[in-house]
């Protein structure tokens, strides 16, 4: 596989999965619209492992990172995929951006990581003060709900940052295709019953081929393919060119969201927005400065992130 091809397919697939949510979740229920996306996602992944013939760990430790992994998955993408109706895409991706230093100050606390250097720390604060400013604006459409939909995506990311320390904890040797089947089997029969309590099991009435074709492009390519890529590369690329992801995608994000989505951000949104990314910037400082060196060498190390 071409590395600048997987590299590209992942910044792609991340670009386009807000936008993807907002749009399976606006055109069917959201908790159809994930149940939906889970249940392809699954059957994709177990068609992969047995053709493949990866193998699968059910040992104790699998069992508990499974659970770990799949319970807070399903408690982020619920909250996310409800946050979707009230908040512009681009917003999402923005927020999720957050994830690494989230990560990185529940390493510190959990797991006694000494990552919270002084310059993460000052880029970490940066961060915090550009999302107190999102916080305070008038976004588009009830107020209320604009900013109860806020509280939902970045719960649902700290969740998932909370996710990733947990599995590292664990520390259990599988390959990427193995975790996420045994997540996602934990995780769908949750989405489906967040779906016969949500909905009464009612599927969607009128459904737009818009939507269908969101959950489709979700299932198979936001929650197979681009995990797949992005373990690739991190396999095969320096942190500091996994990090230049991170900084890239909430930008075409919110690109993306202006021009197919019509999607408005007040100025002091794009404020908030540009301290956020100011701050990751600063955070990921240290791991950017690599791509200064001439070869870049393989990262073996766990990802810090993990998108929606």
């Amino acid at each position: 596989m071409s590395i600048p091809a997987a590299y590209l397919g992942v910044i792609l697939i991340w670009s386009t999965t807000p936008l993807g949510i907002q749009w399976s979740a606006q055109g069917a229920s959201f908790s159809f619209a994930v149940m939906a996306r889970m249940l392809i996602g699954l059957a994709i992944c177990m068609l992969l492992l047995r053709a493949t013939r990866t193998a699968f760990p059910f040992t104790m430790a699998a069992r508990q990172l499974y659970t770990v992994s799949g319970l807070t998955l399903c408690v982020s993408m619920l909250l996310t995929y409800w946050g979707a109706l009230h908040i512009p895409s681009g917003l999402i991706s923005v927020i999720f951006g957050l994830s690494p230093l989230v990560t990185g100050v529940f390493a510190a606390l959990w797991l006694s990581e000494r990552t919270l250097t002084p310059l993460r720390l000052t880029g970490l604060g940066v961060a915090l003060t550009g999302l107190w400013l999102i916080f305070g604006q008038p976004w588009p459409g009830d107020d209320t709900q604009a900013t109860l939909g806020t509280v939902a995506v970045v719960v649902g990311m700290m969740t998932q940052a909370l996710g990733l320390v947990w599995i590292k904890r664990i520390n259990l040797r599988a390959s990427p295709l193995a975790i996420t089947t045994g997540s996602l089997s934990v995780a769908t029969p949750l989405f489906v019953l967040a779906w016969m309590i949500a909905d009464s099991a009612r599927l969607p009435p009128d459904m737009t081929p818009r939507a269908s074709a969101a959950i489709i492009y979700l299932g198979v390519l936001g929650s197979v393919v681009g995990f797949t890529l992005y373990y690739y590369i991190i396999k095969h690329l320096d942190a500091g060119r996994v990090a230049l992801i991170m900084l890239l995608t909430p930008v075409t994000a919110l690109l993306l969201g202006q021009t197919l989505n019509n999607e408005f951000i007040p100025a002091m949104g794009w404020a908030g927005i540009a301290l956020i990314g100011t701050g990751l910037l600063l955070y990921e400082w240290r791991a950017l400065r690599s791509l200064q060196s001439p070869r870049p060498t393989a990262d073996n190390s766990p990802p810090s992130n993990s998108h929606d």
